[in-house]
């Protein structure tokens, strides 16, 4: 299972876990089962069309997933994922 870094403004989401584990062959397989086990979440990262939210990045390991196959990105077991929301502000 791939270990998935979890921000501070989706741990309510997780039961203020700031890791948890997922399991799936690719970045999208992940993130479905991480809504599968904490529901919400996947709403907070993924829009209605099932793309990354534009103020979500997405790494995998240290590598963003949008330089690599995005959603389809290969994940293995010791991967691990980091969900960061964009800051906005001035």
């Amino acid at each position: 299972m791939a270990t998935i870094r979890i921000p501070t403004p989706m741990r309510p989401l997780t039961r203020n876990q700031t890791e948890v584990t997922a399991s799936g062959a690719t970045v999208r397989e992940v993130l479905k089962d991480l809504d599968t086990r904490f529901p919400g979440i996947g709403a907070r990262v993924l829009d209605e069309r099932g793309a990354v939210r534009r103020y979500v990045n997405i790494f995998l390991n240290d590598e963003d997933i949008r330089a690599l196959g995005e959603l389809d990105t290969p994940v293995k077991d010791a991967d691990r994922l980091t969900l960061i929301p964009a800051m906005a502000g001035g």
